[in-house]
């Protein structure tokens, strides 16, 4: 990848948007902004749960890229939101594919970070044929020793955030953080499901960056949009994000040989530990695995954006 620094390019307005019922109860929300005729690109967020936001439409060149953005199930703007039914990462590659179908593209540049980077991969092992291309960013596969880094042992280095977890629930469940936050998150008294929803999204949040983030005030936090972030997110992680039991190492190292891809990870990544970025880049030996010397996890790092929108402009020679 080139030597230059890029920035995010300037906001965006979207130009359609749509509801798309799949599955008998989910309203699929996606958007599309940049150029109609473009170079089609789907992006897929993080969370799970998380849902899109206007930012990210910025790592890519309007003028160049058709650039859709979609909310998974049961996050952002998609209908229930917060609904755990009906699904699961099987449901989320249909979805994408569904939607695909109904643009009526032929075949596009997959874009995630995060679980995004699982999703990527378990849509591009699947429907091989309709990808031109992969950027991956802070890469998660879903597998228990990640998930057992993220509930537990990157405490190691963030003790105090890991303590503010366990401190809001009683003592003698504290020993299973998971469990104990399901069975509040999921509570239908929404006194007990938001505060506890609230305490669980700003564990990760308290990770995510190299250098600490400025903390919201309370009164900027939308109870009923992290209550539906966090029901997605346990449920997925609770499931081992539907994934668990799949190689996709393995998996990727025979479907992915002839899909170029960047690979993008921030050295000091606690959410998303860089071996399982490195170990992709062994089963991908075609892929580019870049490591931001000076980034976390979080997108929105320096080092990270200027990587994401090198990808992308990278992306704007290849067919």
């Amino acid at each position: 990848m080139q030597n230059n620094t890029y920035s995010l390019y300037p906001e965006i307005e979207v130009f359609d948007h749509k509801l798309l019922k799949l599955g008998g109860l989910h309203e699929i929300y996606y958007e599309i902004c940049g150029n109609p005729a473009g170079k089609p690109v789907v992006f897929l967020h993080g969370g799970p749960g998380s849902g899109c936001n206007p930012t990210q439409r910025r790592f890519f060149d309007p003028a160049h890229y058709r650039i859709v953005l979609i909310d998974q199930r049961g996050c952002g703007r998609s209908k229930p939101q917060g609904a755990t039914e009906q699904n699961t990462t099987g449901d989320l590659v249909a979805d994408i594919e569904a939607i695909r179908i109904a643009l009526e593209i032929d075949k596009w540049l997959v874009f995630g970070g995060s679980w995004g980077s699982t999703l990527a991969l378990a849509y591009a092992i699947q429907h091989p044929s309709q990808v031109t291309g992969l950027i991956l960013r802070g890469i998660f596969l879903s597998r228990p020793t990640e998930l057992d880094w993220f509930l537990g042992q990157v405490k190691t280095f963030f003790p105090m955030p890991w303590q503010t977890l366990c401190a809001f629930l009683p003592a003698h469940e504290r020993h299973n953080s998971l469990i104990a936050y399901e069975k509040l998150i999921f509570s239908d008294d929404l006194a007990i499901s938001i505060p506890a929803a609230i305490r669980w999204n700003a564990y990760e949040s308290s990770l995510i960056s190299l250098l600490p983030r400025p903390t919201v005030a309370n009164n900027e936090v939308n109870g009923d949009v992290e209550l539906a972030r966090a029901r997605v997110q346990i449920h997925y992680i609770k499931n081992h994000c539907f994934v668990g039991q799949r190689d996709l190492l393995a998996e990727a190292k025979i479907k992915l040989t002839h899909i170029p891809t960047q690979i993008i990870q921030g050295r000091y990544d606690m959410v998303c530990p860089p071996i399982t970025a490195w170990e992709l880049g062994q089963a991908m030996p075609h892929a580019e695995l870049h490591i931001i010397e000076d980034a976390g996890h979080s997108a929105m790092e320096i080092g990270i954006i200027s990587a994401l929108v090198a990808a992308t402009e990278k992306f704007k020679t290849l067919s």
